[in-house]
């Protein structure tokens, strides 16, 4: 159903494009119609989606309906922004979709322990706040790029933090002294 080979920003990336080629013809037509059968189309394809995930257990059915439920996001988030075609819905889609796949990176992160997950959930919640700072910045303008560039800056020197966890002593002051270096903490 899925293909594990397929890294999930690769992943995102082929949804939202299949999202926006199915409902650029709600922007064209410009009625509601074409909106209401993306998101039939995508609940169809979710429905679908969770019944082969029923084969699955544990975690792994977990990471399954989550992606199920990231990519309707995806294309009821798309079919919406291009439905509206304001900024405002554009930012509110590209929110709902980094919430989902946020919610996929999680799931996946429960099956690791300690300080590798740990760092995995960094690196979700990193990646979750770089796609809202950006969503925000191509709303807003050149104000919002400065507030998005910090977000992106502190989200990134979190996760470099969490990895200085792994080491102990001097390694991990060093670590630590290096990471606010990089990223102006």
């Amino acid at each position: 159903m899925f293909d594990r080979k397929l890294s999930s920003a690769a992943r995102s990336a082929a949804y939202c494009a299949g999202a926006l080629m199915l409902c650029s013809s709600a922007s064209a037509m410009g009625d509601h119609s074409a909106y209401d059968q993306a998101k039939a189309s995508a609940r169809s394809t979710f429905e679908a989606d969770r019944k082969a995930c029923d084969s699955l257990s544990g975690n792994g059915k977990d990471v399954c309906l989550a992606e199920a439920r990231a990519k309707r996001a995806r294309t009821v988030g798309s079919a919406e922004a291009a439905w509206k075609d304001t900024p405002k819905a554009r930012e509110h889609a590209a929110h709902e979709v980094a919430v989902a796949d946020y919610k996929v990176a999680r799931e996946r992160c429960a099956a690791k322990a300690g300080n590798d997950k740990d760092v995995c959930l960094a690196q979700a919640k990193a990646a979750r706040v770089k796609v809202q700072a950006d969503a925000r910045a191509m709303r807003s303008g050149a104000e919002a790029h400065i507030d998005a560039s910090k977000d992106k800056r502190e989200a990134e020197y979190k996760v470099a933090a969490q990895r200085c966890d792994a080491f102990a002593g001097d390694a991990k002051s060093h670590c630590v002294a290096d990471a606010r270096a990089q990223y102006s903490q």
